[in-house]
């Protein structure tokens, strides 16, 4: 994935009054971590020559934080230089072992731009003074070394006498970082955010790794930040072969939308001839549609239609899916006449399936969000068929308001218009939408339904609600065969037909050939 840019929209992660230090940064050099996202965090990177405490248990990503920084920045620049320090952590061929399946890792690197030293042997025989003295030694004869990572801290805070010499250590640490114009990193084991060193150094960042239910969740919160802004809160952190990875919560990056949309609007119709005079020619262009219905009543197969009329029309369209893999995907298209396969081989439309893992909600955003930016171009679509994928993949269910209202406007500026499926239960009495919000969120909403008459199942549709357009208020049938959709002319009123207790429908016909 790629890496956020500073000037990304997005909130500003706190006031002047909530950062420690307060004001603006601008003038401040930083060091840019490339840590993915990490920098648009901390708005632009860490303060040089500041002193920052990273905490976290075991297996949180402390080490691979520490090493990936250290890795970035020497890449960054030819005349960069890390001195790695370790105390009572894994030794240093097994730590190199560990990272060698990681991408950032470059062994030609070490030891002359990356160089580890072990610093627990001074602190055991020496005490405190005596690891001084090595960091000393070890950063005047490695001149020009601009990061210097400590892990292990725990240790020295249990050799250190008393608390106030473990206070004075690490103001010590902070002074040998200004003279030696050197930003220092601090990495311990999860200790209490009140802990003696936490009120010196210049920010505190947070690592966890819980579960949550069945689910391990590993997160990163930035507790402390002296002279800048950033964004606050716990934001998804993911660890593979390319790194740390971490995602910023969507609601707190795209919080900030246009008071109004600057580009002309134009209809985006579904190839569905009396479907589309229903809704006035189409959907208003960088709107959201919500498709409400129970499992069968062909609301992917109007989503793919929406696609496969875009891209009739020169229009580049995404289909972002959770449930059915390409190849059933394209064979379900064909059995209905859907043209799918030739936008497909053209490139106009494209198919990303979510396989059936664990996601993470503003993980899938973001992969989506950075697809959309690769390549900007107007009057594109988008159809996420299952929006339960994305309520499936949150680890706290009540962000969702907020994340579907932050996620559909960053979509909306994009020029993006957007079909999105919800999945309403079998033949049920009641209208209840899984995500209320989504009502709330989006422009249009269409509801797909099943009906009973003199045991012959029968497919209705209604527009529920269109934002800023007129639209057709009367139910229709339709039907869904080898021809495609074929949506009826208005059939007239039924007895409490959405409520599926329907008793009589004047307008209904055998159709021959429904699948």
């Amino acid at each position: 994935m790629t890496r956020e840019r500073e000037d990304q929209t997005g909130t500003q992660g706190s006031s002047a009054e909530d950062a420690e230090g307060g004001g603006s940064s601008a003038a401040v050099p930083r060091l840019e971590t490339s840590i993915p996202r990490l920098d648009y965090i901390l708005k632009g990177g860490f303060l040089r020559n500041g002193t920052y405490a990273l905490m976290g248990p075991p297996g949180s990503g402390k080490t691979i934080f520490g090493n990936q920084l250290c890795f970035e920045h020497v890449r960054r620049s030819a005349s960069a230089r890390c001195v790695y320090v370790t105390l009572l952590v894994e030794s240093h061929s097994k730590m190199i072992r560990h990272l060698s399946g990681m991408r950032f890792f470059d062994p030609s690197m070490i030891p002359d731009r990356m160089y580890y030293i072990s610093g627990y042997p001074a602190l055991r025989d020496q005490g405190l003074d005596g690891l001084l003295d090595l960091l000393r030694r070890t950063l005047r004869e490695r001149r020009g070394t601009d990061v210097l990572v400590i892990d292990g801290l725990e240790s020295v805070e249990q050799r250190a006498p008393t608390a106030l010499a473990y206070r004075e250590f690490v103001h010590e640490i902070q002074g040998l970082s200004t003279l030696s114009d050197c930003t220092t990193f601090l990495l311990s084991s999860m200790r209490e955010r009140s802990h003696a060193e936490n009120a010196l150094v210049d920010g505190i960042i947070e690592l966890t790794d819980q579960l949550i239910g069945p689910r391990a969740v590993r997160e990163l919160t930035v507790h402390k930040f002296r002279g800048s802004d950033y964004l606050r809160g716990k934001h998804e952190v993911e660890i593979d072969t390319s790194g740390m990875v971490i995602h910023p919560r969507t609601e707190i990056q795209f919080d900030s939308p246009r008071a109004s949309a600057t580009e002309e609007r134009e209809r985006m119709g579904f190839g569905i001839e009396s479907f589309d005079a229903m809704i006035e020619g189409g959907l208003p262009s960088g709107s959201a549609a919500a498709l409400l219905g129970a499992p069968g009543t062909g609301k992917t197969l109007l989503g793919l239609s929406f696609l496969v009329e875009g891209a009739r029309r020169g229009e580049e369209g995404i289909y972002f899916g959770f449930y059915e893999p390409p190849p059933r995907l394209r064979e379900k298209a064909r059995m209905v006449g859907i043209d799918l396969d030739t936008h497909i081989d053209k490139g106009t439309i494209r198919l990303i399936w979510q396989p059936p893992l664990e996601h993470m909600m503003d993980s899938l955003a973001a992969h989506l969000i950075e697809l959309l930016r690769q390549d900007p171009k107007p009057r594109r679509r988008l159809f996420i068929d299952g929006i339960e994928g994305f309520r499936a993949a949150s680890v706290y269910p009540d962000r969702m308001p907020r994340f579907l209202s932050a996620f559909t406007n960053q979509l909306r500026m994009l020029d993006v218009t957007t079909v999105v499926t919800e999945e309403l239960d079998l033949f049920t009495p009641l209208i209840k939408m899984p995500n209320p919000e989504l009502g709330n969120v989006v422009e249009t909403v269409v509801l797909l339904r099943y009906v009973e008459l003199k045991s012959q199942i029968h497919r209705l549709l209604s527009i529920m609600k269109m934002r800023e357009s007129a639209y057709d208020r009367s139910i229709r049938e339709f039907v869904i065969s080898e021809r495609g959709i074929e949506v009826a002319s208005s059939f007239g009123s039924a007895e409490q037909i959405l409520s599926g207790q329907a008793r009589q429908l004047a307008g209904f016909q055998e159709k021959e050939g429904e699948l």
